[in-house]
């Protein structure tokens, strides 16, 4: 007589349910956003306060440069190597400064400080924010160097251009005011941006 060995039971299948919950609990990579913090309601106003206060320093500059810049075009006082000269004046900075640094540089940090700034607040940070956003302090020795040395010459270029006459001071102010406005356009953009709930493009440059 042979032997009757019994079969090994078949594998019981998993119910459905638990299969579900193993497909959800998979690791999915979620997009990245902005900090937790900026995406409460206190988070978005210290944001837009960073923000919206170096916004309000460059719309300033350009209420105050506008007019002496739209002079020389309104007297009609340029002549023909003046124009040509307000013309290649106006297009390098507007690439120069408007897009090179204010676009790739300046504003995309701003608005990243802005965004660490309103995940990790300190009442003088917050106080301070728009100069923080700027980085004039709580930031890498280059971007500390970049700020305050930016000033220093900002301040001195405008004590030197009151001594200039028109059309020449209207032709140098004429480059600025384009290139802060577009400045200006980009750096509300990306609070835009960053208020819909993209990430900020650059790094804050906090100190090691």
């Amino acid at each position: 007589m042979l032997p009757v060995t019994a079969s090994p039971p078949a594998p019981r299948s998993a119910p459905a349910g638990a299969l579900r919950t193993g497909v959800e609990s998979a690791s999915i990579p979620a997009p990245r956003g902005t900090p937790d913090g900026a995406t409460g309601l206190g988070g978005r106003v210290i944001l837009s306060y960073g923000v919206l206060g170096v916004a309000g320093l460059l719309t300033q500059a350009i209420c105050r440069l506008g007019p002496i810049a739209a002079e020389p075009l309104v007297d009609r006082s340029l002549d023909a190597f003046q124009g040509a000269l307000y013309v290649a004046w106006a297009a390098s900075s507007l690439y120069f400064e408007g897009y090179r640094a204010f676009q790739l540089r300046f504003c995309p940090r701003v608005v990243a400080r802005a965004a660490w700034l309103a995940a990790h607040p300190t009442p003088l940070r917050v106080a301070l924010a728009p100069l923080f956003c700027m980085g004039f302090f709580h930031a890498r020795r280059a971007t500390l160097a970049l700020a305050w040395g930016t000033s220093a010459m900002v301040v001195g270029f405008v004590v030197a251009l009151r001594h200039v006459a028109q059309p020449w001071r209207g032709i140098v102010d004429g480059g600025v005011v384009l290139a802060l406005g577009w400045g200006l356009l980009t750096l509300l953009a990306s609070l835009a941006s960053t208020l819909a709930g993209r990430a900020p493009r650059s790094s804050p440059e906090l100190p090691d």
